[in-house]
């Protein structure tokens, strides 16, 4: 038992640093897009919701994309597992993207929820001590070692 929960306390830091990762960027290229017009006005609503209108808004993209992650489960059951990743993989960076540019636009109404805002600093504080975690392994160390090296090349 305690096996497994470090092994999902593993795949649960990956996630958590894929993200971490995607976070910046994604948003940010999403922001290039919403320079379009119909998409700057989608923002200037997305910036007028509610609080809860806010909250709301985060079930569309896990809507959205939840027939594209099942289409990427029967892909792998059905022998083509590689495909199947690649979809659930394109999925997970669309999603990422447009969660993070949704939080940023509805981010002040959300935190106008007293329940909303106690969470969020826990989910931030228990994020942080997580990746400070994995941050001092030695693995990670190393990785960013080889980095460092292969950018001063």
């Amino acid at each position: 038992m305690r096996w497994l929960r470090h092994f999902a306390g593993f795949l649960l830091a990956l996630l958590i640093l894929f993200e971490e990762w995607g976070w910046e960027p994604l948003q940010a290229l999403l922001g290039r897009l919403a320079r379009l017009p119909p998409l700057a006005w989608v923002e200037r609503w997305l910036k007028t919701l509610p609080p809860y209108g806010a909250l709301a808004v985060f079930a569309v993209p896990a809507l959205a994309l939840l027939p594209l992650k099942l289409a990427a489960l029967a892909l792998v059951g059905r022998g083509h597992a590689v495909l199947g990743l690649l979809l659930l993989l394109a999925a997970k960076l669309v999603g990422t993207a447009v969660l993070a540019r949704l939080f940023a636009l509805t981010q002040p109404a959300l935190m106008r929820l007293p329940w909303f805002a106690r969470l969020f600093a826990r989910w931030r504080a228990w994020k942080d001590a997580l990746l400070a975690q994995v941050r001092a392994t030695p693995a990670w160390q190393y990785a960013v070692a080889v980095k460092r090296r292969l950018f001063q090349r």
